[in-house]
């Protein structure tokens, strides 16, 4: 922490530190891990005479490898591979390389198998998500240093964020075989398909925790949240006829409108000193993947009762707000339900998968994890054995936005608050991100240069 200086006090009520103000100082401020963030990493902000000149994501953790591990193996080892990337959102991973492969083999999967990948990626959304506002964000917005305390005073508010992050991993576990590293899927489909009694046992819980769905979004639009609205350019995965998950066109608010084939003609990733991770742009320039693009693009592509709720509660898409992401999730968190409700209705085994034959191929594909979306490609020998892969996840598309973001966001905030308060609000707009370091890199180490 900075030297002989004191400590300042969280006020939960003014959601401020009190703090005496001093005189422009030069210091140096060192938070070793950030709390309530999937992963470890840095953050530097260079002051002169209380002026921000440059605030700097380092990223330090060394690379993982992932896409060399998958060059060389036969394409039916990619799911359990890819699945290692990211233990909160593994399905992402394997939905995105599966059909990518698929494409390069050029096999399409049946209605049946299409439907029972939607419920696995509704699963996943609402179990990220659920963590994610319970007990990641929301002790940011009540004034609360960490869960346990919030958990205090707020129980019923922990233990539905409990009960619906259970359902989205029974969900992942239904044709994933389990929630962590799933092994169930492959590419042409699933090895195998539920059983009609364990169908039936989901779909009665998710008529249950609807309404513990319904609650969290009328509960969430009722927080003070931050009135900090930015001009940003969003982008995601876009479907003419339902709200995209796995299938559809990468859209952009800015006008783009391109198959995942064409994604690395338009998004350019490159290399920053500070950071082992690779920073993604736009045609040059920063944009925002995740719930909240999602929301802003697709709105009108959910069903009618989740806009009749948002409406209800007085949530209003698209927004220029960032902190509106914690509503696009709890909103999401309803549609997760909702959909998954509607698609094991009535449900019938299908054939699991659909056959599928090596060949010389390359293909590309686009998803949304839950924290926004996800390319990979793939190349293949005449044997199925990978050749070329590229993984982009969505934490490293937001890096350069959220640097953006802490540039504006901090100067208007105002650098003669005190380094706590500095410090505060920049993990509350990074954490507002929920950004998954492990699938990228890792974070946060905060030091404060003021010369």
């Amino acid at each position: 922490m900075s030297e002989d200086r004191p400590r300042g006090l969280w006020n939960p009520n003014s959601r401020e530190f009190s703090l005496p103000m001093t005189d422009p100082r030069n210091i140096r401020l060192r938070v070793p891990v950030i709390t309530r963030l999937e992963g470890e990493g840095a953050l530097e902000l260079y002051c002169r005479d209380e002026r921000l000149e440059r605030a700097v994501l380092r990223i330090f953790e060394p690379p993982r490898f992932f896409e060399k591990f998958l060059e060389g193996k036969h394409y039916s080892e990619q799911p359990i591979i890819a699945a290692r990337i990211c233990g909160i959102c593994p399905i992402a991973y394997q939905m995105t390389g599966v059909r990518a492969i698929e494409r390069a083999l050029g096999i399409e999967p049946s209605e049946w198998i299409g439907r029972m990948r939607r419920v696995l990626q509704c699963g996943e959304w609402l179990q990220s998500h659920a963590l994610h506002i319970h007990f990641l964000a929301l002790p940011d917005f009540l004034g609360y240093g960490h869960m346990l305390d919030m958990a205090r005073d707020h129980p019923e508010a922990v233990k539905r964020g409990l009960r619906l992050q259970a359902l989205g991993n029974d969900l992942i576990s239904l044709s994933g075989g389990r929630s962590v590293h799933p092994v169930g899927l492959r590419v042409g489909g699933f090895h195998s398909a539920p059983e009609p009694a364990v169908i039936a046992g989901l779909v009665a819980r998710l008529d249950a925790a609807l309404a513990d769905a319904e609650a969290l979004v009328r509960w969430a639009s009722g927080l003070d949240l931050p009135d900090d609205h930015a001009t940003m350019t969003c982008v995601a995965l876009h479907h003419p006829s339902q709200y995209a998950m796995n299938e559809g066109r990468v859209l952009g608010s800015d006008g783009l409108e391109i198959d995942a084939a064409d994604y690395r003609r338009h998004f350019q990733e490159h290399q920053e000193p500070h950071s082992t991770a690779l920073y993604s742009l736009l045609d040059g320039q920063p944009y925002l993947v995740g719930p909240l693009a999602r929301m802003n693009l697709n709105f009108a592509q959910l069903p009618g009762e989740v806009r009749d709720l948002a409406t209800d509660c007085g949530l209003r898409f698209p927004s220029d707000n960032i902190y509106h992401s914690l509503l696009a999730r709890a909103l999401e968190c309803y549609f997760a339900v909702f959909e998954a409700r509607r698609l094991l209705a009535g449900y019938q085994a299908g054939e699991p998968f659909v056959q599928d034959s090596p060949r010389a191929g390359w293909g590309a594909h686009c998803t949304e994890a839950p924290r926004g979306l996800i390319y990979h490609h793939y190349g293949l020998d005449s044997e199925g054995f990978i050749t070329e892969a590229c993984i982009i996840p969505p934490t490293s598309q937001n890096q350069a936005r959220i640097e953006s973001d802490l540039m504006r966001g901090l100067t208007a905030y105002g650098l003669e608050h005190s380094d706590q308060e500095l410090q505060f609000f920049a993990e509350r707009l990074i954490r507002n991100y929920d950004p998954c370091i492990s699938c990228s890199v890792h974070f946060l180490d905060l030091r404060v240069h003021r010369n």
